[in-house]
């Protein structure tokens, strides 16, 4: 299975990030959104990301103009449907993820692989709504896109092996390392780093440390280039609150079981930088805690 053309749904913080390693590797991509504001913030974020890296000497400005010249927009979803390779990366929410491939169904060649960069949600249950769950994988990038190494790659329980070492060879051409992981709530990476998240969040609810004690702790004790606060405020509240419940309700064990400090700040609107309040507030020149 060739794959030359890729479709990306959704054009926030990953969705842009995924349309740029694909561009830079070669790919032809088509990105998707339901926002023309959000396309056209995606492709400038991509152009001043790629002329960041430009200035660093990591690609030519030739490599530049010719990457972003493979990127195309679209607000139409089902413009997508001739991609041989689609990825999903809208919401972490299931039943949005459900209803975009159930609008693609129709449109789709036989031929095309389609994923989702679900960071915690079971594929096999995503794959099982659609007609092809052989050709239906979890496709996981790491926050930033462009600058982090890895990618999980999820198979369902129907994945076939052609489509998991088709995906390899993405992984591979990418220039990326792949860490392959078993389709069990939150996968590799957000098992281990969410529930630590929330282990800092219960550290901070019973008044071990403050915001500041306990990143500097971590930093500067664990060797960990963030904080797990500072980190939580960068993943997104309200993300880190999703997988905690996607790991609480599909492995019933209570050591899952979300801080209500956690509860709290995302009822808060709190969710870290993106709201400009978090663990800190960014509203002034330098991140205060708000703790």
């Amino acid at each position: 299975m060739g794959i030359r053309t890729v479709g990306i749904v959704g054009a926030g913080q990953m969705g842009n990030g995924i349309a740029h390693v694909f561009a830079v590797a070669g790919y032809d991509v088509l990105l998707n959104d339901i926002s023309e504001e959000g396309l056209q913030k995606a492709v400038a974020t991509i152009d001043r990301n790629l002329e960041r890296q430009v200035s660093r000497g990591k690609i030519s400005a030739e490599d530049k103009a010719a990457a972003m010249a493979r990127i195309k927009t679209t607000m139409t979803l089902t413009d997508l449907g001739q991609s041989d390779l689609i990825i999903e990366a809208a919401t972490e929410r299931e039943t949005v993820k459900q209803a975009i491939f159930e609008d693609l169904l129709p449109h789709l060649k036989p031929t095309t692989i389609l994923t989702s960069n679900t960071s915690s949600i079971s594929i096999t249950r995503l794959a099982s709504r659609t007609d092809r769950p052989e050709k239906f994988m979890g496709f996981h990038f790491m926050n930033p896109v462009p600058v982090m190494q890895l990618v999980e790659l999820i198979r369902g329980i129907a994945t076939d092996q052609e489509t998991y070492q088709t995906l390899l060879a993405v992984v591979e051409k990418l220039g990326k390392t792949a860490a392959s992981a078993e389709d069990f709530p939150a996968f590799i990476v957000n098992r281990i780093l969410i529930p630590m998240i929330n282990e800092a969040v219960y550290v901070l609810y019973e008044g071990v440390g403050t915001v500041r004690s306990i990143d500097e702790a971590l930093k500067l004790g664990a060797n960990h280039p963030m904080g797990p606060l500072e980190l939580a405020d960068f993943i997104g509240l309200d993300t880190c609150l999703a997988i905690m419940n996607v790991l609480y309700d599909g492995l019933a064990d209570t050591k899952y079981r979300p801080c209500p400090l956690l509860t709290k700040y995302v009822e808060a609107g709190w969710l870290g930088r993106k709201t400009q309040r978090g663990f800190y507030d960014y509203r002034g020149e330098v991140p205060v805690p708000t703790r």
